[in-house]
């Protein structure tokens, strides 16, 4: 089929690339902008459209979104403008783009990818991949399935957004060395790890490129908790893989 090309939107970064779906990898080195703020819906489309252009892309694009998404539409936006809620985002895109377009929850994307070519490959039972940047994204899997949009980084922590203690935008707001973040993060991981028994944690986003720094320092515990491999590209992987099932 015609190049796929996938789309990371995040809170503050708007990362795309094609991507060699076969080998799950980009195709060629991302593009990236800075997220408009405010990051109302025509500024970050208006963004993703001089990502794409970067290529000169003409064929299907998969767009991930810091949210829930079902059906195309973006119910909730917890790290971008509130304008996103409710929002037709797929005919959005579709129409300023004017190519085949298809959105899903960011963390989704980025597990559907470490599934298919990454730390989760060929692992059964209950998965759970887990994105830490601007907030905490999360993907859900049993036996390889999907359970979408679980978001689970809005559970409560301490009277608070899990996220908001132990995302690694926390980190830097709050100055905090590796030790301590380590430690809201495995308060974090106690939390899912009681409600969901997973065998696996793939720990991604941007931070897993310094994994070294604090995987040593979380405590063992039942599941295995491993670092992603596809690193920060998994977003752009994954809705790529999504935009090709939606084009089959």
């Amino acid at each position: 089929m015609t190049a796929v090309f996938g789309v990371d939107i995040g809170g503050s970064g708007i990362k795309g690339a094609p991507v060699d779906l076969a080998r799950g990898a980009l195709a060629e080195e991302r593009h990236k902008v800075l997220t408009p703020q405010p990051s109302a819906p025509e500024a970050v489309v208006a963004a993703v459209r001089e990502v794409v252009r970067h290529f000169d892309h003409r064929g299907p694009v998969g767009l991930t979104f810091p949210g829930v998404v079902v059906g195309g539409r973006t119910r909730t936006a917890a790290n971008v403008d509130k304008g996103w809620i409710g929002l037709d985002a797929e005919g959005l895109f579709r129409e300023v783009l004017d190519l085949p377009a298809t959105v899903l929850n960011d963390a989704d994307a980025a597990g559907l990818a470490e599934m298919a070519h990454g730390a989760g490959r060929g692992r059964r039972g209950v998965v759970l991949v887990l994105t830490f940047g601007t907030g905490i994204g999360s993907a859900l899997f049993t036996d390889g399935v999907l359970v979408p949009n679980t978001e689970l980084g809005h559970l409560e922590l301490r009277g608070k957004d899990a996220e908001r203690r132990a995302a690694s935008a926390a980190k830097e707001r709050h100055g905090l060395t590796w030790e301590q973040w380590a430690g809201r993060v495995d308060e974090y991981l106690d939390l899912v790890e009681m409600l969901f028994s997973p065998q696996l944690i793939v720990i991604g986003g941007g931070v897993s490129r310094k994994h070294e720094k604090f995987l040593p320092l979380l405590k063992d515990r039942e599941a295995q908790v491993v670092p992603a491999e596809l690193r920060n590209d998994a977003g752009i992987v994954g809705a790529a893989m999504a935009a090709a099932r939606a084009a089959d």
